[in-house]
């Protein structure tokens, strides 16, 4: 332990700083270490990009990310609506719970809350988020053009449903008549091929 302590002092008396850095080196060594630091200190290193590295020899095309843009409005925040929606709901629930203790009627529910983030669709008036409105508002369009253009198929699809209805109920029908007797399921069968022919 001794020897240990009297030959870290020795070496650390000659050791010398470097000027660039601070750490200290032996003669010798802080010779060859001084103009490599200071050539590591005034050239910047890239950062390492593993993705490129991976990607050197494959037929994968490099990925580039797009920036995010710079004209993109911050959302406005709500939550004064939303704490008020809440505190509203908490008491209601209250009310609802001490009627329900009571025996007397129910609270009235509360007014649904409109979220002002979302979107009207002004076909059909119903509310979504934007990525969902920007589908579903072309989605509209379409089927309301189909429904203006096409009134002639409207009507035809109505009679369409209002004579299978028919069929359904009288084939309903049918399984009373066939316990009431074979006269009437004759003459049910005869009636049935009139009406599909």
């Amino acid at each position: 332990i001794g020897y240990f302590k009297f030959s870290t002092a020795a070496r650390s008396q000659d050791l010398l700083p470097c000027e660039t850095c601070g750490r200290r080196f032996a003669c010798d060594a802080l010779l060859r270490h001084e103009p490599i630091c200071k050539k590591v200190l005034n050239k910047k290193r890239k950062p390492f990009n593993s993705l490129k590295q991976r990607l050197q020899g494959t037929d994968i095309p490099s990925v580039k990310k797009q920036p995010p843009p710079k004209n993109q409005l911050e959302k406005k925040s709500h939550w004064r609506q939303q704490h008020e929606d809440f505190i509203n709901a908490i008491q209601s629930a209250k009310q609802v719970t001490k009627a329900i203790k009571e025996g007397r009627p129910l609270p009235p529910p509360l007014p649904p809350t409109i979220n002002p983030d979302y979107i009207q669709c002004p076909y059909c008036l119903r509310r979504f988020n934007e990525a969902a409105a920007e589908r579903h508002i072309s989605f509209c369009k379409e089927q309301a053009t189909r429904r203006v253009f096409a009134p002639d198929q409207k009507a035809a699809k109505q009679a369409l449903v209002s004579n299978a209805f028919t069929l359904c109920f009288l084939e309903g029908r049918e399984r009373q008549i066939l316990k009431w007797g074979k006269k009437l399921r004759i003459k049910f069968s005869t009636t049935k091929k009139k009406l599909h022919s």
